[in-house]
């Protein structure tokens, strides 16, 4: 029997990431909290290659997040669990699976570059799942800040309806503080402590004047979500500190409102008032929405509420290999589990054994025997849990929502640099997909080359350098090759026949199928439209897995095929010779004859290209788009004297692009490229 869990406050907890751009300064900012809430007794710098969250070498040696970092720490009388997220393109499944099992977020943006592509693109998989969130805007001493313009550009891109908690005194190389518009106080940050000492001061003239028009939105913005603020607002009543945090807190809750702050995590200035800002306006486990899933038998939908005493379910969002042992990163919706327990992976239907558990911080872990609803943990001894995956406790029968995978871009020919080290490779290769549900790998028998693909560039030199960091493999590498799909443009339909012997056994199978295209981004589906009366169900199920294996290759160049309906619409037999090893290669005969009718067509991989630019050199990055043949769909101005140039190119078209760009703009330009879709340019 498992030992009992006390019941702590759930409402005290929460579950919170850092979410932004590269270079933004999320673990910048995350570095702060941890000294100030006392978890580390020193900061480490990410440009030094010292701070805590990025305990990767990869990471220390580039200076960016590569893998979501989890900590836990203790703020304000409550417990934050807190990961800190990758910003690159390239590492976005981490952010994705981060963002699945978070009740809240903080949104990180660059005073200068505001709302930047990949902050777009995490910010937009938060309001997928519902998150509420805060924002910060962080470097205000930057020559270029304009706190006025990130906000403008917050609400056009992102949609979200701002209020601003803090504003800051000053901006570039005038920024001398923040104001709190709630008190309506000057915040003090002590040089000397480092910013972990906080003053309020009342204003000054000249910063009543600055804070007084922000005030106003303020209330003008709450007004529009309350009526009963709207009504003392109007008639001059005045209205209580806890009644306004109450009021922020339920528009946060609801998605109507993103409290905003400022400052500048760097020179730790603003820090505090971000995470009271957490503790104050994001959600619980119990305020969050519930996790929905289906019975696995039923397929009804079901709720998971956050409940000590209902049996266990969790999801598996992540899993590592630390010293080539399986770390399994669980968020624990209802339910308890200690160490010793038995759980059944719902998704693989097997039993599984949590040997071990471990609250973690960054790269330490702390031993705990039990772990309970709204809890963030890792569990060693787990063998056959993958990302995704759902554990509950025996008998419960629920498969919680899982995490959207994404279609690699690129890959690399590898392969051993002798017979003895073929295994090894492939050994480390398995635990690298283990880990990274965007890597894929073909084992190509006839050159023994490994085929792996993934998110781009950076995303392979990463995987390729932990290869021969970690455990002394170094394989030849070939250049980068872009990943490309078929598909067909018109419909068709062919009859497949296969009557062979095989094995002293006569096997015959005839299917006649039908190919037509699909909009771009809905994959491929397979259907059957015959009378199945009085045909055995394994050969159906046999020539549906034939059309299924045949487009897994297609016509031009052996790439798998996406956006394509085949449909199953006649088929014949023969008496005593119909197989189903007969029915599923006659109908993978008539797949590729039919792609081979139906106007088969080569898809790349298309990327948006973002170009954050000075005016001057507006001209140039236009010009080098031109001679990619990228499609320059607009340029808006970000900043002041800032452009940003948005762009469509073929993926093929960007190996060393960021290198030229920098030459052509004496590396005063910011590059962004990220998937758009898979498509041809002229479409």
């Amino acid at each position: 029997m498992a030992p009992k869990v006390s019941k702590r406050r759930l409402d005290k907890l929460r579950n919170i990431g850092i979410i932004a751009h590269i270079d933004a300064g999320k673990t910048t900012l995350t570095e702060r909290f941890l000294f100030y809430s006392h978890k580390i007794h020193r900061m480490g710098e990410v440009h030094e290659g010292t701070a805590t969250m990025d305990f990767m070498p990869e990471e220390q040696e580039r200076g960016i997040t590569i893998s979501s970092a989890c900590t836990t720490s203790f703020w304000n009388d409550h417990t934050l669990n807190l990961i800190d997220t990758p910003g690159h393109v390239d590492f976005t499944i981490e952010v994705e699976r981060s963002l699945r099992v978070l009740d809240g977020a903080v949104g990180v943006f660059c005073a200068v570059g505001g709302v930047e592509p990949q902050s777009e693109t995490v910010w937009r998989q938060s309001e997928r799942f519902k998150v509420p969130k805060l924002a910060f805007v962080n470097k205000m001493d930057r020559l270029g800040a304009d706190f006025e313009a990130v906000l403008k550009a917050i609400h056009a891109k992102l949609g979200a309806t701002l209020l601003p908690i803090t504003i800051p005194i000053g901006e570039g190389q005038e920024f001398k503080g923040v104001i709190d518009v709630l008190t309506m106080e000057r915040l003090e940050f002590d040089t000397e402590s480092m910013g972990e000492q906080m003053a309020r001061h009342p204003l000054t003239e000249d910063e009543r004047a600055l804070a007084e028009p922000w005030r106003e939105r303020f209330f003008e913005t709450l007004a529009d979500v309350d009526e009963s603020v709207m009504e003392a607002y109007l008639s001059g009543a005045p209205i209580s500190l806890d009644v306004l945090k109450h009021t922020i807190r339920r528009a946060t809750l609801s998605l109507q409102l993103v409290p905003i702050y400022c400052g500048s995590a760097l020179k730790n200035i603003g820090v505090q008032s971000v995470f009271d800002g957490v503790c104050d306006f994001l959600p619980s486990p119990l305020e969050a929405a519930p996790p929905l899933g289906h019975d696995p038998k039923s397929g009804k939908t079901v709720t998971v509420p956050p409940n000590f005493d209902d049996p266990l379910a969790a999801l598996v969002f992540k899993v590592s290999m630390v010293g080539g042992r399986r770390q399994t990163f669980l968020r624990i919706y209802a339910g308890t589990l200690a160490v010793g327990d038995t759980v059944r992976n719902v998704t693989q239907d097997q039993d599984e054994r949590a040997a071990r558990l471990f609250r973690v911080h960054a790269d330490h872990r702390e031993k705990i025997e039990t772990a309970a609803a709204g809890d963030i943990v890792v569990v060693a001894g787990m063998k056959l849990a993958r990302t995704g995956d759902t554990l509950t406790a025996p008998g419960r029968q629920v498969v919680l929502e899982s995490i959207e995978s994404y279609q690699p871009v690129i890959s690399v020919a590898i392969e051993p640099r002798n017979s003895s080290e073929a295994d090894k490779l492939d050994e480390v290769l398995q635990k690298s997909l283990a880990e990274d549900p965007t890597l894929s790998l073909v084992h190509e028998e006839d050159t023994g080359q490994r085929i792996l693909s993934g998110m781009g560039e950076l995303h392979l030199e990463v995987v390729l350098d932990r290869l021969r960091r970690e455990y002394g493999v170094e394989p030849r590498v070939g250049k980068p090759q872009v990943v490309y799909q078929e598909t067909v443009t018109k419909t068709a339909e062919t009859w497949g026949e296969f009557h062979r012997e095989l094995g002293e056994v006569m096997h015959f199978g005839r299917v006649q199928v039908r190919i037509e295209p699909l909009e771009r981004g809905a994959d491929s589906e397979t259907r059957t439209a015959v009378d199945l009366e009085g045909w055995p169900e394994q050969w159906i199920a046999a020539a549906e897995e034939g059309v299924s294996d045949a487009l897994q290759s297609g016509v031009l160049k052996g790439y798998a095929v996406h956006d394509v309906r085949v449909t199953i619409i006649g088929l014949e037999r023969k008496e005593g010779e119909s197989t189903p090893a007969g029915y599923h290669m006659a109908a993978a005969q008539a797949v590729r004859e039919g792609l081979a009718k139906a106007g088969p067509r080569l898809l790349e991989p298309l990327m948006r290209v973002e170009i954050t630019v000075p005016e001057e050199y507006v001209g140039e990055a236009v010009g080098l788009l031109g001679s990619l043949n990228a499609r320059v769909e607009d340029i808006d101005e970000v900043g002041k004297g800032v452009k940003l140039v948005r762009g469509l190119a073929a993926m093929r078209s960007l190996f060393g692009f960021s290198t030229t760009l920098r030459s052509a703009t004496q590396g005063r330009a910011g590059l962004s490229i990220s998937f758009a879709r898979f498509d041809a340019l002229d479409a």
